[in-house]
């Protein structure tokens, strides 16, 4: 239906009556209460503007009942359904066949199903606690907000700039629940091991919860975070799983913090010091001690795929670092593509591999990591693109194309006769 693409010939057509006096004031304040109220129940929404806490510490703040929250939006919606309807005359029937013509909208629309995944999936109450535990581990988020510490900031005025950052985060400045460089990881015994510090996490604030936080870790979070992160046809998750083959030994890169050393201190602080000072001692000890039991043997065997599996993971990290220069302005899904082989999630895997060989391809070369990784070839269609001599701020490039010839005044006359 036309109507539903809010053109603006078609909003322009459409009748409006100006309320006046006590009926705009009820208006108004209706209104900004059913705001106030949406962006209450939005507070738990990790990637929300609004966010503060996960539903399930969200009470802490403040009153927090959604059931109760919903039900007084469906009274405010029905009190300006009736403003309305007095407004523009409507009758008895006419009210009923409007009201009945509300829940039409998803049917009448294009019946184009590419926007279906355009808002991300509600998440479970645990895994919504989860999420957050990570992004506290991470420093994304603040668990002052939970103790008490911290105060919540004051409700915003419903036209306010949209802020840079939810007031669940962590502000510029302050310190973290835990100190790093941007790289955990899922390695028991790690000072650096991820589902340590989720325990962790939950533990300061005082929250038990009757899951394995590494299982979960492991099976479940990366697929429930990348569709939480996706929006439409963009996917932009913040938390990477670096993983060997079998996903034995994993990386977890916080995106924010990337930088162009990060796949160095990822291969030699962490897979380089898990084989020097694990793997191998312990390869050697089972190696060459005499009568090994059968479960020393299993254990060897185990400890030679787990090193070869580390050792090729160092190697591609390596391998991949000296041209890896991550810029923000490329975005999650081209920053990430190098490193399609490290992940072991299938879809998204497959997503990096093809944006990969677009990369190659020349497809978006305005990429700072196109500059980066063919510099040439981006150079050189920058003498003929302004647009793409701007974007790599190499505009001094750019040669214009010869001007036309100015065509000869006049036209060419009638022959005479005789």
């Amino acid at each position: 239906m036309a109507g539903w693409n809010f053109e603006v010939g078609v909003v322009q057509r459409t009748p409006f009556l100006e309320p006046t006096g006590d009926c705009k004031n009820l208006l108004v304040s209706l209104a900004r209460r059913a705001w106030s109220l949406k962006r209450t129940l939005d507070t738990v929404e990790e990637i929300s503007h609004a966010f503060l806490l996960p539903a399930a510490l969200r009470a802490r703040l403040s009153d927090y009942n959604p059931p109760a929250i919903e039900a007084e939006l469906a009274r405010i919606q029905a009190e300006i359904d009736t403003i309305a309807f007095d407004l523009y005359g409507f009758g008895e029937a006419d009210r009923v066949a409007a009201l009945a013509g509300d829940g039409n909208a998803a049917e009448d629309d294009d019946g184009n199903d590419d926007e279906e995944d355009a808002t991300a999936a509600p998440v479970e109450t645990a895994a919504g606690l989860l999420s957050w535990a990570v992004g506290v581990a991470f420093g994304r988020f603040d668990i002052r907000l939970a103790t008490g510490e911290r105060q919540a900031p004051p409700e915003p005025e419903p036209f306010d700039p949209l802020p840079a950052r939810s007031p669940g985060m962590l502000p510029d400045g302050d310190a973290p629940f835990y100190a790093h460089a941007g790289i955990l990881v899922d390695d028991l015994g790690n000072r650096h091991d991820l589902p340590d510090l989720i325990d962790r996490v939950l533990d300061h604030i005082g929250m038990e919860i009757a899951i394995d936080t590494r299982g979960w870790l492991r099976r479940e979070f990366f697929p429930m975070h990348l569709k939480q992160y996706s929006k439409s046809r963009r996917k932009a998750p913040i938390y990477w799983p670096l993983s060997t083959v079998s996903g034995g030994y994993t990386l977890w890169l916080y995106y924010p913090a990337l930088t162009d050393q990060t796949l160095y201190s990822a291969a030699n602080d962490f897979v380089g010091t898990k084989l020097d000072r694990e793997v191998e001692p312990a390869l050697r000890s089972l190696r060459y001690k005499t009568g090994r039991s059968s479960e020393e043997e299993r254990t060897l065997e185990e400890l030679q795929i787990l090193h070869d599996e580390l050792q090729s993971l160092r190697d591609e990290l390596l391998r991949l670092a000296p041209l890896w220069k991550p810029n923000h302005d490329d975005g999650v899904q081209i920053t990430a593509a190098p490193l399609w082989r490290l992940f072991r999630h299938r879809s998204w895997q497959t997503v990096l591999r093809d944006t990969w060989e677009k990369l190659e391809a020349g497809e978006y070369d305005w990429a700072h990591l196109a500059m980066t990784c063919w510099p040439e070839r981006v150079r050189e269609k920058c003498r003929t693109d302004r647009s793409l001599a701007i974007a790599h701020d190499l505009e001094d490039l750019y040669e214009p194309p010869p001007e036309a010839p100015a065509k000869a005044k006049g036209g060419r006359g009638r022959k005479k006769k005789g």
